[in-house]
């Protein structure tokens, strides 16, 4: 028997189809001429290959689709975990998209004092919302919490000696951990205390004339409970005054009004902190507050310029649209319920549960109208990024019968993936962790992948 693969058309025979003539229009001719390679070297490798010219035309393009997809592309989170930090954290508000789009395409004064005509600070934008909506002498902003915590023990204890709880040295994602991310201040780490318990007189006897500041780092990302002993800011502050020793306070998660009312305890607010006698406060801006990757210094003017003069504000600065994006986004919690209604994370946080399951029916309806057998059953969320560790909201799923991870494969490869999750044999889609605003779009790519 003949092996089919000898008669394989060639790349220029390829490129002279109409199909491919049509591609040539559309995209540069290497790309073109890589995804016939490629689809080329697969049909090499099959047992048979037929010479069929007419035949090539979808899997050609098929390929040159493959080669021209963006690696970064949306996707719709239907996990449950609502600050998902694979996919992106916190999704912006239509006003912060709106600022993206007013200052990307074109000039701004991101260095220019528009009043004096020179130039100016990049440093200014956001401060003075910050200082408003956190009672802060004054702030700054750079890219991450990360950066935000290097460069205030940098600026403050170059050199000097840091006062930690061994209960605070805990490890992020990525598995990078937080004294290690310290050190790279310069500043050399002093650990009091034990895992589970650290009280006041381990601060007071850690203080040397070397001691250039007392960190505080919220745990954000899990739970300690049983026979466990903290100290809170409001306690170390009147010492640390009294010794001249800054205290700085990682709050991580960014929270700027408070979630009780919403059975979410435990995560101190920026104002809180202050209020409580820190230094410098830190935060993240793409976490509870519901804005771009950003890392947020506020505290004490006189702090907040030795951040500045550091030279790694430099390295950690920030672009104009992540300033743009933060600025619109912190402008929408002068009203707390306008934040609450279009902040994407704080209404995907508190909307209630009947709310969520409503959306799933109306979706499940849709796909089984599409001949997608689906049903609705309660579901647990969870917020996400380390806030609120081991507390679960009620939610709402559809779940996809049939085989669930045949479905999970498919939804995964959708033009748009949508991410679920597999439990007790069943394709989970929480829709608490769809933005409302995404739910025509998520059914309709559900549909597209499933049908």
């Amino acid at each position: 028997m003949t092996d089919l693969r000898r008669a394989l058309p060639s790349v220029a025979s390829l490129l002279d189809t109409n199909d491919v003539r049509a591609l040539l229009e559309q995209h540069p001719r290497s790309v073109v001429v890589d995804a016939i390679r490629n689809v080329l070297t697969v049909a090499r490798s099959a047992p048979s290959s037929g010479s069929d010219e007419t035949s090539w035309g979808i899997p050609i393009r098929d390929e040159v689709n493959a080669l021209t997809r963006p690696s970064l592309r949306p996707v719709f989170n239907a996990t449950g975990v609502i600050l998902h930090t694979n996919l992106g954290r916190a999704p912006l508000a239509d006003a912060a998209m709106a600022a993206i789009t007013g200052t990307a395409g074109g000039f701004t004064n991101l260095e220019y004092d528009l009043a004096e005509g020179r130039r100016g600070s990049r440093y200014v934008h956001c401060a003075s919302l910050l200082r408003e909506l956190t009672g802060a002498e004054d702030a700054i902003v750079v890219n991450n919490c990360a950066s935000a915590l290097i460069l205030a023990l940098s600026a403050l204890a170059r050199g000097r000696e840091i006062i930690v709880s061994r209960g605070e040295l805990v490890e992020i994602g990525g598995s990078f951990r937080v004294p290690d991310i310290m050190e790279r201040s310069g500043a050399e780490l002093v650990e009091i205390g034990t895992t589970n318990r650290t009280h006041l007189e381990d601060y007071l006897r850690a203080i040397t004339p070397r001691t250039g500041a007392i960190a505080k780092i919220h745990r954000s990302n899990f739970s300690l409970t049983g026979f466990v002993a903290d100290v809170e800011v409001r306690a170390i502050a009147p010492f640390a005054r009294e010794h001249g020793i800054p205290v700085i306070h990682d709050l991580g998660s960014g929270l700027l009004m408070e979630l009780d009312a919403f059975g979410l305890t435990g995560e101190p607010t920026a104002r809180m902190a202050l209020d409580a006698g820190a230094t410098l406060v830190l935060m993240s801006g793409d976490k509870l507050l519901g804005g771009p990757q950003a890392g947020i210094i506020a505290g004490k003017a006189a702090a907040i310029a030795q951040v500045r003069k550091d030279p790694f504000a430099r390295a950690m600065r920030v672009d104009k649209m992540t300033l743009a994006a933060l600025g619109a986004t912190l402008a929408l919690y002068r009203d707390p319920a306008r934040a609450l209604r279009e902040i994407p994370a704080l209404a995907m946080i508190t909307t209630s549960v009947e709310g969520v399951r409503n959306r799933c029916l109306r979706t499940a309806q849709t796909l089984k109208e599409n001949g997608i057998a689906a049903t609705v059953l309660d579901s647990s969320a969870s917020v996400g990024a380390g806030a609120f560790p081991g507390q679960q909201l009620r939610s709402a799923a559809v779940a996809i019968e049939g085989d669930a991870r045949l479905a999970e494969v498919a939804l995964r490869a959708a033009d748009t993936p949508v991410i679920g999750r597999v439990a007790d044999g069943l394709l989970l889609l929480d829709m608490r962790s769809i933005p409302q605003r995404d739910d025509a779009a998520f059914t309709l790519a559900v549909v597209g992948a499933l049908h």
